[in-house]
């Protein structure tokens, strides 16, 4: 049975600790149920699988009208988390977990949570949206190195995407553009 328990750390981050099933052959496991997360109605979705080399840093982005959650297929990942959430309990709260094909997790990433993650090795993860790419409008970054934030990466020079290097620091986006 799949065990989902909330973060300590940041309100509304969901950890689903998932269980294989395996035999000589192989093995089998549900990645995902609409119903381990009600606070949403997952009505509309999209899924997306990313492949990262080792070393890579995407991130942090952070969503005002969908939620994410990952799923690690390949390899392993540091999640990093910033709650950039003004009327939330644990704004400016953050936390790295460390996701793999061998710890079986999955991760519920609320609205108004920016996420990213640092590839510990070549990774492929997959995600899971409650909406649809719109063309970038709820697309938001903020600097993945932000002091204000701290996340801690556990890495010095990261491979990171000329967009996600222009992202802003918290302290530098405007009130009115933040998640409620």
């Amino acid at each position: 049975m799949t065990k989902i328990s909330e973060s300590q750390h940041i309100s509304g981050i969901y950890i689903a600790e998932l269980q294989a099933f395996g035999d000589e052959r192989g093995r089998f496991m549900e990645t995902f149920r609409k119903e381990w997360f009600p606070q949403r109605s997952w009505d509309i979705f999209q899924t997306n699988r990313s492949d990262s080399a080792q070393g890579v840093l995407r991130g942090l982005h952070y969503h005002h009208n969908q939620v994410d959650y990952w799923y690690v297929v390949k390899g392993a990942i540091r999640v990093g988390l910033a709650d950039i959430r003004p009327s939330s309990p644990t704004f400016k709260q953050t936390q790295t977990i460390e996701m793999s094909e061998e710890n079986n997790i999955g991760l519920f990433i609320p609205c108004g949570v920016a996420h990213g993650f640092v590839t510990l090795t070549p990774a492929t993860h997959t995600y899971i949206v409650d909406g649809y790419y719109n063309g970038g409008a709820d697309e938001n970054g903020v600097a993945w190195n932000d002091p204000d934030l701290n996340v801690a990466w556990g890495v010095e020079n990261p491979i990171v995407s000329d967009r996600d290097a222009a992202n802003p620091f918290l302290r530098d986006i405007a009130p009115e553009n933040l998640p409620k």
